[in-house]
């Protein structure tokens, strides 16, 4: 194996703090400017969002910002609330391991271009030789053409990589239709379809698996 590529939320790092954040302010902002409850602005806002789930547009806040014509934009709350982003303990020593011991590194997502600021603002950028959006591709995972593209600009073929996610439909479904190794990081100990090649609960059990693959 020559190459890992991760997955950025949920895999690396959580932006749930910022989420649990900015909501609040958000059915606040459309209670007034629709004249409802908070509590139907809720409703109407998380329908739209579950309406979208797993569409281009679902991995963009600003998507939804923009659709109820709310004057807020994600960038902007990424800069103001960093320290509501929240890198996993285990990222940093996984990926300071893995560029000791030589491996290329790739961040894929299905976000866009504003996961490279969570990236910066979490001091995690430096670590990755390549880093995709779905703006890079104008598509998102799983289609093979994001995994693709990552894989090219590292120079490695699908067989010499690893993908490690946490969506089953995307990142291993995504991965393993390519011809990569998929790991499945289950952080919250789901259930699972054993359609992944490996299932990890944290990221030094990267070690092992790949100490077997070499």
């Amino acid at each position: 194996m020559k190459a890992v590529l991760f997955d950025i939320d949920g895999t690396i790092l959580t932006e749930m703090p910022l989420i649990q954040l900015f909501l609040p302010q958000v059915y606040d902002r459309l209670s007034k400017k629709l004249g409802i409850s908070k509590d139907e602005a809720r409703e109407r806002f998380l329908a739209e969002i579950f309406e979208r789930r797993d569409t281009y547009d679902w991995h963009d806040w600003n998507f939804f910002f923009r659709l109820f014509d709310l004057d807020l934009r994600y960038e902007e709350l990424l800069k103001r609330y960093p320290h509501r982003l929240k890198v996993y303990p285990d990222t940093v020593p996984t990926l300071e391991w893995l560029k000791k011991e030589g491996y290329l590194l790739g961040a894929v997502t299905s976000g866009p271009e504003y996961q490279r600021l969570k990236l910066e603002l979490t001091g995690l950028l430096g670590y990755f030789d390549v880093i995709v959006t779905r703006e890079d591709v104008r598509t998102i995972k799983p289609e093979p053409k994001i995994f693709l593209y990552s894989l090219e600009a590292l120079g490695v073929e699908p067989g010499e990589a690893v993908m490690v996610g946490d969506s089953l439909s995307q990142d291993v479904y995504g991965a393993k239709n390519v011809g990569m190794t998929a790991v499945w990081i289950n952080r919250e100990g789901e259930i699972g379809y054993n359609m992944a090649d490996y299932e990890i609960r944290a990221l030094h059990e990267l070690r092992k698996i790949l100490g077997g693959l070499e």
